[in-house]
């Protein structure tokens, strides 16, 4: 299906009684402003230079975007899943503010023109992303008001304060006065009074008074104190209805102001840079320097206000000179609900009804014993965890849990990037620490807004008596790896975990991710120097048997092998190229899939998000599919599958194919090398290259076609699909074991 017939499909009225959702997203974007038509681009040879091949970064990330919302527009999806994927886009949304618009207006500032590799200088960027972003607002506003309706037919609803009865007004706020009047700091806004500090993504209310003995206005800023314990929306007594913060200070301005008139009282919110990052090679403590790095963040330049519909135009023009912005370009106005990430609140109310179908991980199969866990392993060669659908705390946190209480473990060693606030990660090192194990953590401060969160951790894993390390000067530390050496019975050997995922339960209940368990020797001798490099930095001769790491191998691996199969291609085999990852970014890597696809290659790739590549274009990428899954978990397992003439080879890993992740970061790919595991990675390709219910297709101008189902099996998408096997793995082991145990049982009566 092209994009205009899906367009034109989406414009049709819908049969009585039809509930499959209109697609309204194919509409033309800003992203297809800069991309020529597949006519025009098609040329004979083709310039793999030219930039009319690649897609942008920015906008095909915000095209990930329109995808997450649309889950919040289809009937299909359950009403607080709907209200959840709400609060998602606007999380993103505000991150993507901080994180690239903060990166591109500070090239913008700093004068760069230099062009992307797909003919874009910062400033190009930045409009056309605005304007994305700008439409993308409005679908969310516009779609707001049904999700109200429908949540008010629950039982649940989000009312003005004007609408409440004089007896709930009253109950409002006296909760206020006890609960959030002692929090509040109004400050004037005047010419004694420079404009105040406003602290990124926090609410605020700009209050024009006037007092009865003056005939001028006054201004006053007040922070609405959401956090800390206090929430966005606030619930009546005895039911479900709740009322948006600053409806009630709004309306209770009186005791805040005393004998003053309130003229105005209009809602905005500032968004800040979040590129604050210093050069490491010339920190002498790279501790302070990260501690001095979210010093600046706090008082970064801001790169976004929002404004309540309807602020008056002198108010606005006067905020955005005060805040040094451009009033046409950098504000933004809202109508309805500002900084929906806070919605977070309602979908998180207890309805199981309006939920998905709760989901309640399972036991690895061979895990489900109480056996040894390195026993299991070594029996095994090698296990495949794939989360959530298996359990990250039966899994991994057992590994470490095992290796801090066995005797004959004698050291421990563990890259860290993000863990939870309440996570066991840490508690279980530490553990091992005080058992008399050798641990060494190598944690990495700089993952972006968790920062601050790893600097506590390791000054308290340091207390400790864990050896600290915070990696390599110039390049974050990526990689999840753990290696517990572990003395066997034939002497030391080394066990493993690689994932692709964080060592987060938090997130391993919510995101789709790998981990593999070996004792491969090989491997592990691989893990030894990549823990060694960590900890000093030092490069020369290491000599790497199975591992792709990053910055060294890893590109020039992933090169190696396409290479390869362009080179076997049609000689023994058919070639195919699979790769699954976030995104797909590095300009090498796409120029060497292109030229797969010109050789005959089949090449299938699912990318989550930002994909420079523009498949289907006749001659250069018609060998070439691309698919996005967006549903119940976010997408965030990389495999990368070779089809190597029939000796298919297959790794995981923590690298997505970005220049960042394989020349910035240190990264590591592991083979999959058993013959059962790797069917099972083509399982899980199989599953989402042939999903009806969550897979979008993408179209060669960069927009996606969301895919329909053809029959009620095609209804359920992957995560459903992924469910029912892990369920499944797991009731045949037990069975397994229960016949196992009747059957020894059966053979001791008879003795």
């Amino acid at each position: 299906m092209t994009v205009s017939q899906a367009t034109q499909e989406a414009d049709q009225p819908a049969a009585p009684g039809d509930t499959t959702p209109r697609e309204p997203v194919n509409a033309p974007s800003p992203l297809e402003e800069k991309v020529a038509p597949v006519s025009e681009v098609r040329q004979e040879p083709f310039d793999l230079d030219s930039p009319e091949l690649y897609l942008n970064r920015e906008l095909t990330w915000l095209e990930f975007n329109r995808r997450v919302l649309h889950e919040a527009q289809d009937q299909r999806t359950p009403l607080l899943e709907r209200i959840k994927f709400m609060a998602i886009v606007s999380a993103n949304l505000d991150e993507f503010f901080m994180k690239r618009i903060g990166g591109l207006k500070q090239q913008d500032g700093a004068g760069i023109r230099n062009l992307t590799v797909d003919g874009r200088t910062p400033r190009q960027q930045i409009d056309q992303c605005n304007a994305l972003v700008r439409e993308l607002e409005t679908r969310k506003e516009q779609l707001l008001p049904e999700l109200h309706k429908l949540l008010a037919a629950k039982g649940i609803t989000i009312s003005l304060y004007d609408d409440l009865p004089v007896e709930e007004r009253s109950a409002l706020r006296v909760h206020y006065l006890r609960n959030i009047f002692p929090l509040l700091t109004p400050q004037a806004v005047d010419p004694a009074h420079p404009f105040p500090f406003v602290s990124n993504l926090s609410l605020n209310l700009l209050v024009t008074l006037r007092h009865p003995r003056s005939v001028n206005d006054a201004m006053a800023r007040v922070k609405i104190p959401v956090g800390a314990g206090v929430p966005r929306f606030i619930r009546l007594k005895d039911r479900d209805c709740f009322v948006r913060l600053e409806e009630i200070m709004s309306h209770n301005l009186d005791l805040l102001f005393p004998e003053m008139e309130v003229i105005a009282c209009e809602l905005f919110r500032v968004t800040r840079n979040a590129n604050t990052e210093r050069e490491e090679d010339q920190a002498d403590d790279l501790l302070a320097m990260i501690e001095s790095e979210l010093r600046d963040r706090k008082f970064a330049s801001i790169v976004r206000i929002e404004v309540i519909s309807g602020m008056d135009p002198v108010h606005r023009g006067r905020l955005a000179a005060e805040l040094e912005l451009d009033e046409t370009a950098d504000v933004f106005e809202v109508t309805g609900t500002m900084a929906m990430r806070d919605l977070f609140e309602i979908a998180r109310l207890d309805y199981p009804l309006l939920r998905d179908r709760h989901h309640q991980p399972v036991d690895h199969p061979l895990l489900q014993s109480s056996r040894n866990i390195f026993h299991t392993i070594r029996d095994a060669g090698s296990l495949l965890l794939q989360h959530p659908y298996e359990s990250f705390t039966t899994s991994v946190e057992r590994f470490l849990q095992e290796a801090g209480s066995d005797p004959k473990v004698r050291a421990i060693k563990m890259t860290l990037y993000r863990t939870g606030g309440e996570s066991r990660i840490v508690g279980l090192l530490i553990e091992a620490a005080d058992n008399g194990k050798q641990v060494a953590v190598a944690v990495e401060l700089k993952a972006r807004f968790d920062e601050a969160a790893n600097i506590r951790l390791a000054e308290r894993m340091e207390e400790a008596g864990i050896h600290v390390t915070y990696g390599v000067v110039g390049l974050k530390t990526h990689c999840k790896v753990t290696m517990v050496v572990r003395q066997d019975f034939d002497g030391l050997r080394r066990y493993l975990h690689i994932g692709t995922g964080n060592y987060h339960p938090g997130t391993a209940r919510l995101y789709s991710d790998l981990g593999l368990f070996s004792c491969d020797k090989s491997l592990g001798e691989d893990a030894t120097e990549l823990f060694n490099y960590l900890t000093t930095g030092y490069t020369p001769k290491r000599d790497y048997k199975k591992l792709l790491p990053a910055p060294k191998l890893l590109k020039k691996g992933l090169l190696a092998r396409i290479q390869r199969e362009i080179q076997l291609h049609g000689a023994t085999a058919s070639g195919l190229i699979r790769f699954k990852m976030n995104a797909l970014e590095d300009v090498d890597i796409v120029r060497a899939l292109y030229l797969a696809s010109q050789a005959g290659v089949r090449v299938e790739l699912i990318i989550r998000d930002t994909c420079r590549l523009r498949p289907g274009i006749p001659g250069l990428s018609d060998n070439i599919r691309v698919i996005s899954i967006v549903g119940r978990f976010l997408e965030h397992a990389r495999i990368y599958s070779f089809g190597n003439g029939g000796k298919e080879e297959c790794f995981i890993g923590s690298a997505d194919a970005m220049q960042r992740n394989l020349e910035s970061r240190v990264e590591v790919l592991v083979p999959v090398e058993a013959p059962a595991l790797i069917r099972e990675l083509g399982r899980i390709f199989d599953l989402q290259l042939n999903d009806r219910r969550n897979a979008w297709e993408m179209q060669s101008d960069g927009s996606s076609v969301q895919l329909s189902p053809g029959d009620e099996m095609e209804r359920r998408g992957t995560h459903e699909l992924l469910i029912a096997s892990a369920e499944e793995r797991n009731r045949q082991a037990t069975r397994l074991k229960r016949r196992t145990t009747v059957g020894i049982n059966r053979r001791n009566t008879r003795a």
